[in-house]
């Protein structure tokens, strides 16, 4: 028998913005400007799907949401849109406003970082994943990426895990990943799959990008529970935004090499 919720979850900007803002938020590609109650930017986002994507920050869990968007929620006090003609044109424009703006609550892009390497291998049963400013012998990498290693690199290791841990629900990933806090060097044990899941992962970078996220679509077609659903499918968008945002095809894929 399935629990009861006694206490819902807080939703702030149900209760400032009103249900019926996201029930009428547009459906197309662009920017999502957020500002507080004096109108300073707190926090600028792109999606395919506008209003798929501020769904992710109606239900203010503080067991499923980052403490830095539980934050930000309690202070947005309105949220503001720029249409853009596809995906590619809200990346860039995103972008622009980042390093214009420089919001409070973002952190990819708003300044310019140190060097920053995603790395990872192979170990017999075990993949091991990593950032790094040095790459060392025996690691592939891609890069340098400035602060975006360091997400791309939570992403992979929660979807990775996930992958090879069906019968696992996402709140039972290791603890701190949920929430952002994933190990330095994360390791996830795939057993006889290592050298399936090394090889879809230098795909992704090296050999062909566009099958990476359906053959990890394919992996989660048996989640069917509503809040996992959403979360993995907004890690997939980031995925196919990084691989837009970094072309990761023809001669960018040089940038990948095994030292």
């Amino acid at each position: 028998m399935s629990q009861i919720l006694l206490i819902p979850d807080p939703r702030p900007l149900d209760e400032r913005l009103g249900r019926k803002f996201f029930q009428h938020a547009p459906k197309h590609s662009g920017v999502y400007v957020m500002r507080d109650a004096a109108g300073k930017v707190l926090y600028v986002g792109k999606a395919k799907n506008l209003r798929q994507r501020l769904q992710n920050y109606r239900v203010a869990n503080p067991d499923r949401m980052p403490r830095r968007h539980l934050r930000m929620v309690r202070e947005v006090a309105r949220i503001e849109f720029q249409f853009c003609p596809g995906e590619s044109a809200a990346l860039k424009r995103e972008s622009k406003l980042l390093r214009s703006l420089k919001p409070r609550f973002n952190r990819a892009g708003v300044w310019p970082g140190k060097t920053n390497f995603f790395v990872w291998r192979r170990a017999e049963e075990q993949l091991e994943l990593a950032v790094t400013d040095v790459p060392e012998t025996g690691w592939q990498r891609y890069g340098p990426l400035g602060s975006n290693a360091r997400h791309l690199h939570r992403t992979l290791a929660c979807l990775l895990w996930l992958v090879m841990n069906p019968a696992r629900a996402f709140v039972e990933l290791p603890v701190g990943w949920a929430q952002g806090r994933v190990a330095e060097k994360a390791m996830i044990h795939c057993g006889a799959s290592a050298k399936e899941v090394a090889g879809a992962l230098a795909a992704f970078f090296w050999e062909a990008p566009d099958g990476f996220v359906p053959w990890l679509e394919s992996q989660f077609a048996a989640r069917t529970h509503p809040f996992e659903r959403s979360v993995i499918e907004g890690e997939l968008e980031t995925l196919k935004e990084f691989s837009a945002r970094h072309s990761l095809t023809g001669k960018n894929r040089l940038q990948l090499a095994l030292l």
